[in-house]
């Protein structure tokens, strides 16, 4: 088979340092084209990773370049009109996460997905590490037994990103950290409950650090007009239809000890806690609780994401992190903005 021509659209950091970084080391790819409005920053990635074409406009270069394949690396509400303009000149599409802004436009990625016969994946990479790959075997193999209960969050000591940017501008982003960072960890926890149907969702945000000058920031944007309309903290909880619940909290700043990001996953047979890359395992041996630190150093990640897509590519298999999972996604995101702006409990099926 031919090497699939592959194209990025956006130049910023997550282009750089993921997508870019990743395709350029998977087999049977070729880099042809990049696009940026800023000519400058296509053209810094363009001669680190040896790209033959620079482009201002992703539209021309879908039709100049004609790549099999793209990635979208651009502000949130560029994710869905440039994804369903390229899976329209039949390019499949490594969307980065959030899928869109909201349930409404990832449900238009899905009809146009299947409209083109395209494939599409969103750019979840927690679901692509060790520990995740471990975690998710273990739960299927029947360990944990019915899980009941989980808590997860991502918190940041200090760390809005872009502050006065795109990231802080609700219009260009949907959101502060709940749709920044929370997307990474409540689809790792559903995806390790196989996406359960949701009942219900409760939150409230909090916005207290617009003013400071003690923050950390970075990317700073162009664009964005010293914005800064989202919250810097949301907490939640979620009701599933079979029962089960999910406690989250989610912020980019907030005055405690340090940065971490954790799960722990609850079942009435085992249990599994996760905090900054450790991963420990409980399970009743011998009708004593015991406590388990797995082997996950191994000398290849079991499922890279940028070979995963184009397997699915190349031999029709569906992508791991889905656009209908993305939805899913979103409807609970949604939901819990709705919740923080009304204050009660949104029911969503």
């Amino acid at each position: 088979m031919e090497k699939l021509k592959y194209a990025c659209v956006g130049a910023g950091s997550v282009a750089d340092y993921k997508h870019l970084n990743g395709y350029s080391k998977v087999e049977g790819v070729e880099i042809v084209a990049i696009s940026d409005p800023d000519i400058e920053a296509a053209k810094r990635l363009a001669e680190k990773y040896n790209i033959p074409h620079v482009y201002t406009d992703y539209e021309e270069m879908f039709e100049r370049e004609e790549p099999n394949l793209i990635s979208v690396c651009t502000p949130n509400y560029l994710h869905a009109p440039i994804s369903i303009k390229a899976m329209e000149k039949g390019i499949h599409v490594h969307c980065e996460k959030p899928i869109t802004l909201s349930a409404k436009e990832a449900y238009e990625v899905i009809e146009s997905k299947n409209k083109y016969k395209r494939k599409f994946m969103i750019g979840l990479n927690n679901r692509f590490t060790n520990e995740s790959f471990f975690v998710k075997r273990y739960i299927e193999e029947g360990y944990i037994g019915e899980i009941y209960h989980v808590k997860t969050g991502w918190r940041r000591r200090r760390g809005i990103p872009g502050k006065g940017g795109w990231f802080t501008n609700k219009k260009l982003s949907g959101g502060g950290p709940l749709i920044d960072l929370g997307v990474h960890f409540l689809d790792l926890v559903l995806y390790f409950m196989g996406y359960p149907e949701v009942q219900s969702v409760s939150a409230a945000t909090y916005s207290k650090f617009s003013n400071s000058n003690s923050l950390n920031s970075w990317n700073y944007a162009k664009s964005g007009d010293g914005i800064y309309d989202v919250e810097d903290m949301a907490v939640g909880f979620v009701r599933l239809k079979n029962g089960a619940t999910i406690d989250f909290e989610f912020s980019w700043a907030s005055n405690i000890e340090g940065d971490y990001n954790h799960y722990e996953i609850l079942g009435d047979k085992g249990g599994i806690w996760f905090k900054n890359g450790q991963l420990k395992v409980f399970s009743e041996i011998v009708e004593t609780l015991i406590e388990i630190v797995p082997d996950t150093n191994y000398p290849k990640s079991p499922l890279n994401e940028f070979e995963h897509f184009v397997d699915c590519i190349k031999n029709d298999k569906e992508p791991l992190a889905s656009a209908e999972e993305g939805a899913k996604l979103m409807k609970i995101i949604d939901g819990a903005y709705e919740s923080a702006e009304k204050g009660k409990e949104i029911v969503l099926g």
